[in-house]
């Protein structure tokens, strides 16, 4: 299911410096937790698969279920986009230059100030960690533009300060919002991602809208996990983009935001189910997995199923055999939500020849 062993990726490891995996990331929607409902789905319905593209593919969890398969990922997040090239690129990497930079990096103290102190400091971080990753976001940079590094070590590197991010912001897990008056009780440290050396070398990682890029991939299975309601993810997770991209924006609001006008996703709009028709028809594919919980109308409005049940049906129907499997589910929320009956669906579409 996509575990690294620490002893075999990384026998030279020094104690300095710990570890992360690609689960270790907060995240709405993550399906980590799924991964054993969906695979048995996969093993149990679909046959010779070669192929497995996962083309709203978040953090990445459910396509390291699958990396016996050459792997195709895609999100419109810049953030989430470097973190799958870090985990799923076929391009090879030093793993001892990855520890070096990471343990030196952990070794930094009394920093200038830079874009992340002039503009969060005591926000989602300490001025401290503002310095500390305002610094090693932009000699990751430069390093790469020297050519010391290459794209795949670029992509871990930025993956490592990204996750380190993460665990210490001062938030409830997303960044619409940071706790006011908040003691920043942990400084940021760095682990080593136990990224593979070994990932099939037909590996592909896209940064793009899924509905353009069906229409130039093919898959055996290709796996859709679309938001579900109006909660935009590049709203949540704005800062990690932010930091990700290094373009240095001017930002606005209590929150610190950037323009991400070109980052909202249709799948959160009242167009949701003519987008979901358009991807569909585009698919190339012998299997189509969509999952899609049953949230319909039991939360607030932000919270609700932007496409009913019986449109999804309808949609998948035109393309081919339709089953639906389902499991009782709690996701990870922002907190506001205690819906009962929650539960995930995944909706299987065995394609008929167009």
């Amino acid at each position: 299911m996509g575990s690294y062993k620490e002893t075999d990726l990384f026998p030279q490891l020094s104690l300095q410096c710990r570890t992360t995996e690609i689960y270790n990331r907060r995240y709405l929607g993550n399906k980590y937790r799924l991964l054993p409902f969906i695979t048995s789905v996969v093993n149990g319905e679909c046959k010779n698969i070669e192929t497995f593209a996962d083309i709203f593919a978040g953090t990445g969890a459910v396509s390291s279920a699958f990396r016996d398969k050459v792997v195709i990922t895609n999100d419109l997040l810049y953030s989430n986009y470097i973190c799958n090239y870090a985990w799923f690129g076929s391009d090879k990497y030093d793993k001892e230059k990855i520890i070096d930079y990471v343990a030196r990096y952990n070794t930094l103290t009394l920093l200038s100030d830079n874009y992340m102190t002039e503009n969060f400091t005591d926000t989602y971080f300490s001025r401290d960690d503002c310095a500390k990753i305002g610094y090693i976001r932009e000699d990751i940079e430069n390093e790469y533009s020297i050519q010391n590094i290459n794209t795949r070590e670029r992509a871990i590197l930025i993956t490592s300060l990204l996750y380190a991010m993460d665990r210490i912001a001062n938030t409830c897990g997303h960044y619409d919002a940071y706790r006011k008056g908040s003691v920043f009780e942990h400084e940021i440290e760095l682990c080593v991602p136990l990224a593979a050396n070994d990932n099939n070398q037909n590996n592909k990682c896209y940064n793009e809208d899924a509905n353009e890029l069906v229409k130039k991939i093919s898959a055996d299975v290709v796996y859709l996990d679309p938001p579900y309601n109006s909660r935009q993810y590049c709203d949540a997770y704005h800062l990690l983009e932010n930091v990700a991209l290094w373009e240095k924006p001017k930002l606005h609001g209590v929150a610190r935001k950037m323009d991400r006008s070109t980052k909202k996703s249709k799948y959160c709009t009242k167009d949701a189910t003519s987008a979901f028709e358009e991807l569909i028809g585009n698919i190339n594919a012998n299997y189509i997995l969509l999952s899609y919980n049953n949230m319909a109308q039991k939360g607030n409005d932000r919270s609700n199923a932007k496409i009913a049940d019986d449109d999804i049906m309808r949609i998948l129907s035109n393309k081919g055999d339709v089953k639906m499997f389902a499991e009782d589910y709690k996701p990870f929320t922002t907190g506001k939500s205690d819906i009962e009956g929650n539960q995930e669906r995944i909706f299987l579409c065995s394609c008929l020849k167009q």
